[in-house]
């Protein structure tokens, strides 16, 4: 009976094991599935891009200067779908790795976001541009550009496309963007997309978004992803955590009761 028992236990230790390595990465399963599969997350695309579109429209009527218009937008997750990507990671039993994320944007291969296409070119169509202002680093621009311009995206070009270079912070290029053109509204799934008053400035995220929530809608455009952002950051504490490091701190903060 005892050999039996070291046997079995002998037999499942690699099944064990490969669970064991997989559990971290794997609470991000229904996030991915969510993306890829449900109804709602189409809807939302779509509502956000059909309230950008609203809003692009009046603030055009209420233009007060003379400088040429434009729209921000992010890439990940707000124009680009890299769903794909994620599910790839998540069954590898890893959430993030760099050379993963190199490979995936080199093969150009990311789908679009439901309503993104098409809001983009309604915003052409009265002369506004599009500038990508997206966290990629400079080693994924090829397939970026590559990327963009297989859908038909308007502006798809290297003056349009501003990559991180030195920083992942964005108010600077947006800055640079605004002394030429009139920014109407920003697009996004981060709110580090339309200011850094939300991560970047120590203040409290959800009293900033409390504050301008009239601004949501109209100014910024928020698209929904549930896999990654920088909501997460918030949640660990300590330094050079690993992937059960995290995985613990994210289920040590869910609220019950």
């Amino acid at each position: 009976m005892k050999k039996q028992f070291i046997f079995w236990m002998l037999s499942i230790l690699p099944i064990l094991s490969f669970a064991q390595a997989l559990t971290p990465s794997r609470d991000y399963t229904n996030a991915v599935l969510w993306q890829q599969y449900s109804g709602e997350y189409r809807a939302l695309s779509f509502q956000a891009y059909n309230f950008a579109r609203l809003s692009l429209k009046e603030a055009l009527w209420n233009q007060a200067n003379t400088k040429p218009n434009c729209v921000i937008v992010d890439a990940d997750e707000t124009i680009l779908d890299n769903s794909a990507f994620q599910g790839h990671e998540v069954k590898n039993g890893v959430s993030y790795v760099q050379k993963d994320w190199t490979q995936w944007t080199s093969l150009a291969q990311a789908d679009t976001v439901p309503g993104a296409l098409a809001f983009l070119k309604f915003a052409a169509s009265k002369n506004v541009e599009t500038f990508y202002v997206t966290n990629r680093e400079v080693a994924d621009h090829d397939g970026t550009l590559k990327n963009l311009q297989k859908f038909g995206f308007p502006y798809a070009d290297e003056a349009h496309l501003l990559l991180k270079n030195t920083t992942s912070d964005k108010e600077p290029r947006r800055q640079k963007i605004l002394e030429k053109y009139n920014i109407l509204l920003l697009c996004g799934d981060n709110l580090s997309d339309f200011s850094n008053v939300f991560y970047r400035e120590g203040k409290d995220t959800k009293e900033q978004v409390n504050m301008l929530q009239n601004l949501f809608g109209t100014k910024f455009i928020v698209l929904p992803n549930p896999m990654y952002g920088d909501w997460e950051k918030l949640l660990y504490k300590g330094d050079k955590l690993n992937e059960a490091d995290k995985a613990k701190q994210r289920f040590d903060k869910l609220k019950s009761y």
